[in-house]
């Protein structure tokens, strides 16, 4: 049994490297032109994370929100007026001190050589793994992107919408519904503002009530955290378990009917992602957990090939807000 089973991760990890071959993208691009590029961004990452453990989740959300609009190509982190940075569903994105700290020491080391694309999905990994989460090799190679609009970020999955409306989005990426549970299960950790579903504690689709899908206990713990008529912008975590802590408690919370997002709580009510979001909760403690933190590499690596620009395309920012 043992031996099958390392033979089916040779073999999935033997996919995902042709995968990123084919997309441009290589393991150690960087040995040669910039021996030091990974463990600089690993410093960096350790630094901030040090100071501020909830910057993980931040970085990861960052990468999340850059791959759906126009592919992974830094262009989320272009600051403007029409930017992609702008636009509403990129206000509460977080981390790009980290990526701008961590680009400023490569151009000091390694002038032009790696792209502020590369940088960001190089701290999602480390913030995952500092966060008691998997590691994973990175295939890199990215160029940056040119262009970056406000008005282009449609393409985001917005907490409001119905799993059907989020499986085409990702579906359009390239992504199927394993991949959707699997990468929507970072938010075991990270926050939300009460704005996005205080709706659900008090009024939900204007019934004058509570969202029945939501665990009974549960709701009391929340309208104590968010008030119908408190700040919207104080935070509350998506895990209320542990929620610094990557782990497979985020999906025994939706089983329970402890989904603080609307989008997150609807993974059970939809057929197809009930059966990946139980395979993950589960009930054999350890085992599932690893299993999660076998499958959440290889969605990543799938979603940071997205659309990537490599060879000729793009350009190689000196500064990561700004086009060269």
């Amino acid at each position: 049994m043992g031996a099958v089973w390392l033979i089916s991760i040779v073999n999935l990890m033997m996919v995902l490297l042709v995968r990123s071959l084919e997309s441009g993208l290589q393991n150690g691009f960087y040995s040669s032109s910039c021996p030091k590029a990974e463990a600089v961004v690993r410093s960096t990452v350790e630094s901030h994370f040090s100071k501020d453990p909830t910057i993980a989740a931040g970085l990861l959300r960052l990468q999340f929100h850059d791959c759906f609009v126009q592919g992974c190509d830094g262009s989320v982190l272009i600051s403007g007026s029409f930017a992609e940075r702008s636009a509403l569903p990129n206000l509460g994105l977080r981390g790009f001190e980290v990526i701008d700290d961590a680009k400023a020491q490569l151009e000091a080391l390694c002038p032009g050589v790696v792209s502020c694309a590369d940088i960001l999905a190089l701290a999602a990994r480390d913030a995952v793994d500092l966060s008691d989460g998997p590691s994973w090799t990175v295939p890199t190679g990215r160029r940056d992107g040119r262009v970056s609009s406000s008005s282009q970020t449609s393409s985001l999955p917005s907490p409001l919408e119905s799993i059907a409306a989020q499986r085409q989005k990702f579906a359009a990426k390239g992504l199927n519904d394993h991949d959707l549970v699997t990468l929507v299960g970072a938010h075991t950790i990270g926050q939300t503002d009460c704005l996005f579903f205080r709706y659900r504690l008090y009024n939900f689709t204007t019934t004058g009530s509570a969202d029945p899908t939501i665990n009974q206990t549960f709701l009391s713990q929340l309208q104590a955290l968010c008030p119908q008529n408190g700040d919207g912008s104080k935070r509350v975590a998506l895990d209320i378990d542990s929620q610094t802590k990557f782990d497979v408690s985020y999906f025994k919370n939706v089983r329970d009917g402890k989904g603080v997002l609307e989008s997150d709580q609807r993974l059970w009510g939809d057929d197809p992602t009930r059966s990946i979001v139980e395979n993950y909760a589960g009930h054999i403690k350890g085992l599932l957990g690893l299993r999660f933190d076998f499958e959440f590499p290889k969605a990543m690596i799938k979603m940071s090939s997205v659309e990537v620009k490599t060879g000729l395309e793009g350009e190689i920012r000196k500064i990561c807000s700004k086009i060269n």
